[in-house]
């Protein structure tokens, strides 16, 4: 009971005690008690209700922003591919006019012509088919970037995880303060936890390759198990790698490891915050180089 509903229930008992008798000044204050009662619990209850809304409004925020970021990938992927159409078909209007200038030829010219035109098919046809093992590489690395963020955004800060498509491949940029101890390639709890969250996604997918990345800052370092910024680099790289291996049993075949250094920074190394934002792990899973070499082979081209 608040502070103004016992000032009315003080001056109701005054009143009542000057001008009502006992009997009737207790069945008024039995009423005005019981209307207390029920006024506070109908406070609980829109209060319950009002939390109930704001969680529910929280959720259909982070639903929204996941599909605006889904759909961004989607415009840009598909913005790319229009241009190479139009590329490719304006270098074939630009041969068939060149072709189609020609008036006066001999039969050995109609027949080169004529085998020029058939080049052009098959060329025509591979690059359908290359447009369609791109679309569908695309489409992959889409879900898989979604099926990422959709896993790692729990319980993890945006500034510390950073997912994103970059042509043929999905990478992962994962902070130092969340993965190391300050100074050294030793993991912390919370990274051998994000580590198994994505172990489970690599290992969905036996198709793919996985490449870690160690990078630093600029700041010098020198210790009894550290000579500079590129054993820096290379020891985090190969922390991320071991556990990926021994603890959550991925195959070490599909794992690199590699270290680089204090070089292709992301921000100045002025800057106390760009000297965090350098400080970084990138994971890069990627199609193995055999897919590659197959999609550049004609013969695998439909006929």
């Amino acid at each position: 009971m608040n502070k103004y509903q016992w000032v009315l229930l003080i001056m109701v008992m005054s009143f009542s005690s000057a001008c009502v008798s006992t009997k009737k000044y207790e069945s008024m204050q039995a009423q005005l008690e019981s209307r207390i009662s029920t006024s506070d619990g109908n406070l609980g209850a829109c209060r319950e209700e009002l939390s109930a809304s704001k969680n529910s409004n929280d959720e259909l925020k982070r639903n929204l922003l996941q599909a605006q970021n889904s759909n961004l990938l989607q415009e840009q992927q598909i913005q790319g591919l229009r241009e190479q159409i139009a590329d490719l078909k304006s270098q074939r209007d630009k041969q068939l006019t060149q072709v189609g200038d020609l008036t006066v030829l001999s039969k050995s010219a109609n027949d080169n012509i004529k085998n020029t035109l058939v080049q052009l098919e098959n060329k025509d046809k591979y690059i359908r088919f290359l447009q369609a093992a791109r679309s569908k590489a695309d489409s992959i690395n889409l879900a898989l970037a979604v099926n990422l963020k959709g896993v790692l955004q729990d319980g993890i800060e945006d500034k510390d995880v950073e997912v994103k498509v970059d042509k043929t491949v999905v990478f992962i940029n994962l902070s130092d303060k969340m993965l190391y101890q300050s100074g050294s390639a030793n993991l912390t709890p919370r990274a051998k936890e994000v580590l198994g969250k994505i172990a489970k996604i690599i290992e969905s997918r036996p198709d793919l390759e996985v490449m870690v990345e160690g990078y630093t800052d600029n700041v010098p370092i020198k210790t009894a198990a550290l000579e500079d910024n590129w054993d820096l680099s290379v020891k985090r790289a190969t922390a991320v790698v071991r556990v990926l291996q021994k603890t959550y049993n991925v195959n070490p075949n599909r794992l690199i490891a590699a270290g680089r250094g204090e070089y292709n920074a992301l921000a100045s190394n002025n800057t106390s915050e760009g000297r965090a934002m350098n400080r970084r792990t990138r994971i890069i899973i990627m199609p193995k180089l055999n897919q590659f070499y197959d999609l550049l082979n004609p013969t695998a081209a439909p006929q």
